[in-house]
């Protein structure tokens, strides 16, 4: 397997394994397919994990996301990052889109974006936005469940913090059930083209970008 050459701050192609790939320090994009656990070992449960994708031993996810969750991943080797990007005194950003039973009306928006109280706590203020159309995005395997008299919006909420399930939970909280879920920036790096279960080392700009607030 080689990691290939992409635009946007992506990195030109190096073997698994090379000694380039052994001795840098490493910043990885991965899209995570539905259905895979942010782990590399299965504990018991039946779902895939990160171990099947061909991902260098040296590296770990920053952050998580949930099993029926997609998107936009980074992993590292780098033991300072996961507080860089994952401690919310930092206030960096990550990008999902969610689409959610209903028509989330202003006011709805509004509450999601001004903090909804989870577990006794507020959420941190985020921005909440509807999508002004359904994003382009390959189809979930499986689909989504569907009900016929019960329309779906997009939203596009943009989090600063990353609670257990905090955006399902977040939109279940307002009445608005999430039906899929992808994160699809971190920082100002973008998942892009990147297809499900590919990866790529980031370059020098894709770093950038991915650590930017």
């Amino acid at each position: 397997m080689r990691l290939g050459s992409r635009r946007g701050g992506l990195a030109r192609p190096t073997a698994i394994g090379s000694p380039e790939l052994r001795r840098r320090r490493m910043l990885i994009a991965f899209h995570k397919p539905y259905g895979v656990l942010t782990r590399f070992t299965a504990g018991g449960s039946p779902r895939p994990t990160l171990a099947g994708f061909g991902l260098p031993a040296s590296v770990y996810p920053i952050g998580r996301l949930d099993a029926e969750s997609e998107g936009l991943l980074l992993l590292s080797d780098e033991q300072d990052l996961p507080a860089r990007l994952l401690d919310p005194k930092h206030g960096h950003p990550r990008t999902y889109w969610a689409q959610v039973e209903g028509v989330p009306d202003a006011r709805t928006l509004a509450r999601l974006a001004g903090g909804v109280v989870l577990d006794g706590r507020r959420t941190r203020p985020a921005r909440a936005r509807r999508l002004g159309a359904p994003p382009v995005l390959r189809p979930r395997d499986p689909p989504i469940r569907v009900r016929k008299r019960v329309p779906d919006t997009w939203l596009e909420l943009v989090l600063t913090e990353g609670r257990n399930r905090q955006v399902r939970r977040m939109t279940a909280a307002v009445g608005h059930p999430t039906l899929r879920l992808v994160r699809v920036r971190v920082g100002r790096l973008a998942l892009g083209d990147l297809a499900p279960g590919a990866w790529i080392v980031l370059d020098a700009a894709g770093r950038e970008r991915a650590l930017a607030r």
